[in-house]
């Protein structure tokens, strides 16, 4: 396995296909993101099946991708609608994910993103604080 068959997967990944992340990863995965950790196949199976759960779509354009061994790496932008962020229409979030393979499968995925971006920057009164906050940082 390498990165660009986790590249594949993550683009037709969907709702209605979460029960193939057993193809990809391996039963002791360690997955992180900004916001959670989990280890095991079933637990993130959980974490996905509850992320997905309000999403409307959730889509990934993989713009490079790089291995090394049994490492690899994925830069990526996450195309998301959900109905309680940014007023239900799009977010664009570019990240970018650090994977190790063991058997055949991924062990270890970590995502790195701008949760500010994503989520708090999208939510009404929290948004505009966080925006001013960082316009005021730039100066």
């Amino acid at each position: 396995m390498n990165s660009a068959t986790v590249a594949q997967f993550y683009q037709a990944l969907s709702k209605d296909n979460l029960d193939q992340l057993p193809t990809i990863y391996h039963d002791d995965v360690v997955f992180e993101d900004s916001a959670h950790h989990v280890e095991g196949i079933n637990a993130l199976s959980a974490y996905f099946t509850q992320l997905y759960e309000n999403v409307e779509q959730c889509q990934f354009e993989i713009e490079e991708q790089h291995d090394h061994d049994d490492v690899g790496f994925l830069v990526w932008r996450m195309t998301l609608i959900h109905p309680k962020l940014n007023s239900g229409k799009r977010v664009i979030v570019p990240g970018v994910t650090h994977l190790k393979f063991q058997d055949g499968k991924v062990i270890f995925h970590r995502d790195y993103f701008d949760m500010g971006q994503m989520l708090y920057e999208q939510l009404p009164i929290l948004g505009s604080v966080i925006q001013f906050i960082k316009r005021k940082l730039g100066q």
